[in-house]
């Protein structure tokens, strides 16, 4: 079906622009084409017809050939090798317009591909490989030859040589012959290997205070390896991701000065090691308000290669109205498989709907961050704990306790959004696993929780967002850590309820609970790109039992706002239990 699209005044791609005297309006009948044809077309159009502005008679007449001859060629990038295109000049009350009048004819596709390699790799080695270069070939006959795919599908075998064993290799020559008559495309490809490289000696520069044994740590290969750009890719992702440099680049020295021609041919070329060191010592502060603790200082410092060693220490304090803490933590450089472990020791008090707790604990752990590869945007987290601590516990209105123990707790969480700071579609899920023993009466116990997100964009700008949570807690105590149970209650939990408010009852005091359900349903609309609103309903208990649930129910509407760290809500939520009305918000600033 033919079609009529407008550009100049209206583009198809959506943007307006004033309209003016001496700026043609484009009017563009299709004939058919495909969208990602016509998109082209309207890109090449109208940029000539942003010079069509101010222009005198003679150079706006070159400019219309321009168009012609631009559509053309557009059509020519998408296949269209016989097209008839016409432009006319009319005139209309805003001034001059062009109609552009397109027969694209019929669209080139492959007919036959011939791919060729020359150098070391047609050694009897390499034959497999060139087997899958041959395989992995993306433009295959019968595909529209589009000059886009073309030149990816190059480069794409070009990468597939030059990635591993040979760095030097280059196209030796590459050939698309397109006969228009018959609409077909044969395409050579012809790719110079040149020689195998291997992977001489280690050279490094850009240390001061840091030792060359965290650099050992990770660039690890012996001398004559096959050059593998995966491995040194990785090797630089894994320095960068340390604490200890500003930067790090790992690369091949392929001057001609350091190049060694091994006797079968073969070059050895030097692995570099190119780092800047990240500053010494940081002190960091920040405050902040949020509504469910008031006003929050925070202090942190933190120190680079400790002793000639690599590692970094980090120690800081915080306190708000309900919670204070210390802590002291010894950071290991991250291992070859991007396990990062640490090891510190913590107090922390907290005072929370008349649960008063104060912790001594000793503790270490193990956090791994990685990706799925590929094209996929999945990436995943996985955390190890173990800790021995001592709690004293008070309870308002109830006898406390004092307990010593010892826990483990596994965390795993899989993430998949478009935005990890600020998702507007995707999911994600987490899983925590965990289990003790007081250390005074070997009295065991353990809990199991998931949570999940899931994110549905609507239209240009909104957002709709549902969460839940269960979790479940098996005990041969009463003597929990005051971490161990569950409680709920205020903003990203429950909201119109008091923070923690949420759980079982003992004396006058809220404990942790045995059993967590918690859901929610959000909808955020935006009326700029930074500034919308939202409206929601969150719902759950946390009691002894999933039967003895009696679920709160809060909804309300907020203020929504995004900023560079992530999104601001400012929440009025009715808490349906307590028949009250709550605001939630928060604020950090760092500095």
């Amino acid at each position: 079906m033919r079609g009529v699209v407008v550009v100049g005044l209206l583009l198809v791609a959506g943007f307006v622009h004033e309209a003016r005297a001496d700026r043609p309006e484009v009017v563009i009948d299709p004939g058919g084409v495909p969208p990602e044809a016509l998109q082209a077309i309207n890109g090449a159009v109208e940029a000539i017809t942003r010079l069509a502005e101010d222009q005198d008679g003679g150079e706006v007449s070159r400019l219309r050939r321009r168009a012609h001859d631009a559509t053309v060629s557009a059509l020519e990038t998408q296949g269209f090798f016989s097209p008839v295109v016409t432009l006319e000049v009319g005139e209309d009350v805003a001034g001059e317009t062009w109609d552009i009048v397109i027969e694209p004819g019929e669209r080139t596709h492959v007919d036959g591909v011939d791919i060729q390699f020359s150098g070391q790799i047609e050694r009897p080695q390499f034959e497999t490989r060139l087997i899958g270069l041959r395989r992995d070939w993306p433009l295959t006959e019968g595909m529209p030859f589009i000059s886009k795919s073309w030149r990816e599908a190059k480069e794409s075998l070009l990468d597939g040589v030059s990635r591993k064993d040979f760095y030097f290799a280059r196209y030796e020559s590459t050939q698309a012959t397109v006969d228009a008559e018959t609409a077909k495309a044969d395409l050579f490809v012809k790719v110079d290997s040149g020689p195998r490289v291997v992977m001489g000696p280690l050279t490094v520069s850009g240390l001061k205070r840091v030792p060359e044994s965290l650099i050992d740590r990770y660039v690890h290969y012996a001398q004559g390896d096959p050059y593998d750009q995966d491995k040194l890719d990785d090797w630089q992702q894994a320095l960068q991701s340390t604490s200890f440099f500003r930067g790090a680049f790992v690369t091949l020295n392929q001057d001609e000065s350091a190049q060694k021609v091994l006797e079968d041919g073969s070059v050895e070329l030097p692995v570099r090691v190119d780092v800047s060191e990240a500053p010494a010592r940081r002190v960091t502060t920040s405050i902040g308000v949020d509504s469910d603790h008031g006003l929050r200082v925070e202090g942190l410092y933190r120190q680079n290669v400790v002793f000639g060693k690599p590692v970094w220490i980090e120690t800081g304090a915080g306190l708000d109205k309900d919670r204070q803490r210390l802590f002291f933590d010894v950071h290991l450089p991250p291992t070859r498989s991007g396990h990062q472990d640490s090891v510190g020791v913590l107090y922390e008090h907290s005072d929370i709907e008349g649960l008063e707790n104060s912790r001594l604990g000793l503790g270490a752990k193990r956090l791994k961050a990685w990706e799925a590869g590929g094209d996929s945007r999945v990436d995943y987290e996985s955390e190890w704990g173990l800790v021995a601590a001592y709690d004293k516990t008070r309870i308002s209105g109830a006898p406390g306790y004092e307990v010593p123990t010892l826990t483990g707790t596994y965390r795993f969480l899989r993430r998949d959004v478009d935005k990890k700071y600020d998702p507007r579609e995707g999911n994600l899920i987490e899983i925590g696993l965990g289990t003790g023993v007081t250390l005074d009466e070997g009295q065991s116990f353990s809990r199991a929780g998931v949570r999940a997100q899931k994110w549905w964009p609507v239209g240009r700008r909104d957002v709709v967002t549902a969460r839940a949570e269960v979790g479940k807690v098996w005990t041969q105590t009463d003597r929990l850590p005051a971490d161990f149970g569950y409680r709920t209650g205020g903003a990203r939990t429950i909201r119109g309820y008091r923070f923690q408010s949420i759980g079982q009852p003992r004396g006058d005091a809220i404990i942790g609970a045995y059993a967590l359900a918690v859901a929610s349903v959000e909808y955020t609309h935006y009326f700029t790109e930074s500034l919308g609103m939202n409206v929601f309903v969150d719902a759950g208990d946390a009691a002894r039992t999933f039967g003895d649930m009696d679920w709160h129910v809060g909804y309300g509407t907020g203020l929504a706002v995004r900023t560079p760290a992530g999104p601001f809500f400012v929440d009025l939520a009715y808490g349906q239990r307590d028949k009250k009305l709550r605001l939630h918000f928060s604020l950090g600033i760092a500095f």
